[in-house]
């Protein structure tokens, strides 16, 4: 999903749709522009009034003015309202208000006073936008009484008023009902992108974490091989030429394999998607990082053979019906499982005979089951992290199946696993 494109031409827009957080103030270009004509036309239309009310016959009015106060008066209260456009933006109501007097008073205010209206409806909740129009008209009779209109008697006057400004704050709501509309639209836009990139970057963790999980559980399997085979060559050191040089080979293979798992691991860890502000959810085979194959449970003989060349005592039982059908995330879970359950019996069970049994068959589950011997020797000194068999317990969780594992009552060591294989 790609970034929110920011506009071509920002200055065409509102401030409001411009600004990030909305009601900061900030006029845009084009509230620049729109306030400029806004003023001039207003003054355009005071300028007008003012010389057509001193006209024996104006346009405007039946009577004129003719108290030179009033006319002082009219342009004077003109004036202020026109200043008011400016501000009309941050305090809409406030100037709207202040106008009143202006709608009884002034002939010259009567554009900036719609423009002013215009505003309240615009930046401002359709309840307050009514409540300040009906103050407006309910003041237009004591306008129609100092100008009264020969056309129109004071009721039709009245409510003529009221259909002018009603128009005016249909137009506004209609601006601020549009303006809302491209604001949620821009919120929705961000949120969902906000969202996607949040998703994204918890699928690429779960990822890393099954990897490092993966690799706990290889590393610890070729570390604890490396340490059997060190700890006879220690223990042996008469042993014939031919027998040492066959474990110092293990030795140095098993190393090598190690070097190249961690290697790859570190290789998928490493890589981060491009800086391209493009979250791509569905990256192609070749924007993967090439990850090593998965064991199934078919290399299960090749693990347990592992085992014997390094001198551990190892069994394996396998009885499963239909081995062909079962789905290859169950069989690596088996392998898993299996490969834990060995590199547990040489770090604490050193010298002690291991039974791997493997059986199930689809519709009943798989059961995984690896039992060593009590321990004929001291356990091996083999750090560790402490978190294998958790990792084994959260994978067969993940899988829909249980774990369990502890001493057995003849003192030996139990871990069993069930996992479910549909039909």
């Amino acid at each position: 999903m790609s970034a929110v494109p920011a506009p071509d031409n920002p200055w065409l827009l509102p401030g409001a749709l411009v600004a990030e957080s909305p009601g900061t103030g900030r006029r845009s270009t084009r509230d620049w522009i729109v306030d400029g004509v806004a003023f001039g036309l207003a003054v355009s239309y005071l300028l007008f009034a003012a010389w057509d009310l001193r006209q024996p016959q104006p346009n405007l009015t039946a009577t004129g003015t003719s108290q030179p106060w009033l006319l002082r008066l009219d342009l004077l209260l003109g004036l202020v309202c026109c200043a008011l456009v400016w501000l009309r933006r941050r305090w809409p109501v406030a100037v709207a208000l202040v106008a009143l007097p202006a709608g009884v008073l002034s002939v010259s205010a009567g554009i900036a006073i719609v423009i002013l209206l215009f505003s309240v409806a615009v930046h401002r909740p359709f309840p307050v936008a009514a409540a300040v129009n009906a103050a407006h008209v309910a003041v237009a009779p004591g306008y129609y009484l100092l100008y009264p209109d020969p056309d129109l008697n004071l009721p039709g006057a009245v409510l003529f008023t009221g259909i002018i400004l009603g128009t005016v704050l249909a137009w506004g709501m209609f601006v601020r009902a549009r303006r809302q509309l491209i604001v949620s639209l821009r919120d929705r836009a961000h949120r969902a992108e906000a969202e996607q990139q949040l998703r994204v970057g918890q699928a690429r963790q779960l990822e890393r974490t099954r990897i490092a999980r993966e690799m706990h559980d290889v590393l610890a399997h070729r570390m604890s091989l490396l340490s059997l085979h060190a700890g006879a060559l220690e223990f042996r050191p008469d042993a014939p030429r031919e027998e040492i040089a066959r474990a110092a080979g293990v030795i140095r293979v098993t190393a090598h394999q190690a070097l190249q798992e961690l290697r790859e691991v570190i290789g998928v860890l490493r890589a981060e998607p491009p800086a391209t502000g493009v979250v791509d959810t569905d990256p192609g085979p070749g924007d993967r990082p090439a990850e090593p194959p998965q064991p199934t449970l078919a290399d299960l003989p090749a693990l347990v053979d592992e085992s014997r060349q390094a001198g551990a005592r190892v069994s394996l039982v396998s009885r499963i019906d239909h081995a062909q059908a079962l789905p290859a995330g169950l069989g690596r879970a088996a392998y898993r499982i299996v490969q834990e359950g060995l590199t547990n019996a040489r770090k604490h069970a050193p010298g002690a005979a291991a039974s791997v049994a493997v059986t199930g068959r689809p519709g009943d589950g798989l059961t995984v089951e690896v039992v060593n011997r009590r321990p004929v020797a001291p356990a091996a000194a083999i750090p560790g992290a402490g978190t294998g068999l958790v990792g084994l317990a959260e994978r067969a969780s993940l899988a829909g199946g249980r774990l369990s594992h502890g001493p057995t009552e003849s003192g030996d060591y139990r871990l069993t696993a069930w996992l479910p294989w549909p039909t």
